[in-house]
């Protein structure tokens, strides 16, 4: 259990390529708010440094209709979320399923949204924290976790609570089975030295 305890304390900020540490140790709305502090859009160039996607990857995501098409080029709190929650995930989902999570917990159109993406964002990344904690059950705590995270949540409509506790089920069990995936690999390229 120590090992897996020690491993649940991800180091990057979900779905980006920067550091908690380096970044003041935000994550979720803290890290999207610092983000668009000074402005409302922000450009492709800076979604691949701030996620290390790949232009041709995020142009196949406009291209099916996965990810809204950026306003004057410019990409919006919502936006960035849906690619973080997406890139987080696209190591040990198919991309199809993603897109099938997020189509469950928030239809296909924007009045059919149950939660805007950087709140569930913002709820995925502080569940991922609460299980990461040494004090916690880690995985184990799952529920409980989710539970405290949403408890002051407000359904807009019937169910939708239900829905979005699925989806951050869902969604932190992969991420978490991406983390145990890229320790392993470590502990591998260790014994191989």
């Amino acid at each position: 259990m120590r090992v897996i305890k020690s491993l649940t304390r991800a180091e990057n900020i979900p779905g980006t390529v920067f550091l908690k540490e380096k970044m003041g140790g935000v994550t979720g709305l803290e890290f999207l708010n610092k983000v668009f502090y000074i402005t409302d859009g922000i450009m492709l160039a800076q979604i691949r440094e701030i996620t290390g996607i790949d232009g041709t990857t995020l142009q196949n995501w406009l291209k099916r209709g996965w990810v809204q098409s950026p306003t004057k080029k410019a990409y919006n709190k919502e936006q960035l979320a849906r690619i973080l929650i997406i890139n987080m995930l696209r190591d040990t989902m198919q991309l199809s399923k993603i897109i099938g999570l997020l189509t469950y917990v928030n239809g296909t159109e924007p009045e059919d949204a149950i939660i805007e993406e950087s709140l569930l964002y913002d709820f995925i990344c502080k569940v991922l924290a609460a299980i990461s904690d040494p004090e916690s059950d880690g995985v184990h705590g799952i529920d409980e976790a989710i539970g405290d995270v949403l408890s002051d949540y407000t359904e807009r409509t019937g169910g939708a609570k239900r829905r979005i506790e699925r989806v951050i089920t869902v969604i932190v069990i992969s991420y978490y089975s991406g983390m145990l995936k890229s320790r392993a690999e470590d502990m591998m390229d260790r014994l191989s030295k």
